[in-house]
């Protein structure tokens, strides 16, 4: 098994990788607007901003796992506010809108912080090699 980690303090604190991968297949958690060297949540008025933000970090643990964007098969979206549903919608479309992976949109959840107002997972399946 490969891990992948990042400066993300919450990846410490409670004892996670950003991403794994297990043969083909490469595990995403849950991924917020964090900036990895002050702990700050970034754009925290912009769900858009920080979907972008974040599906950014997520292509690059995927990089750093052998993959690339147009692995990924599956991806969970997880919104504070409904009224956030179209600029989250529209930061997927923009970062995967070619490749079109099944994708799930939660709306109403709570995050660890109150400026967190997306956090996205994804799934990606590459080649063994």
């Amino acid at each position: 098994m490969q891990k992948h980690t990042t400066g993300n303090p919450y990846e410490k604190r409670f004892g996670y990788s950003r991403a794994v991968r297990q043969g083909p297949f490469i595990f995403v958690s849950g991924t917020t607007s964090i900036d990895p060297q002050s702990g700050e949540i970034l754009h925290p008025s912009s769900a858009f901003k920080q979907a972008q933000t974040i599906f950014e970090e997520i292509f690059r643990a995927i990089k750093a796992l052998g993959g690339d964007k147009t692995n990924v098969v599956r991806v969970r979206m997880f919104i504070t506010n409904s009224g956030d549903a179209d600029q989250v919608g529209t930061a997927f479309k923009e970062a995967l809108g070619d490749v079109a992976p099944a994708a799930t949109m939660l709306v109403g959840t709570r995050f660890v912080s109150c400026e967190m107002l997306v956090e996205i997972e994804a799934d990606a399946v590459v080649s063994y090699e």
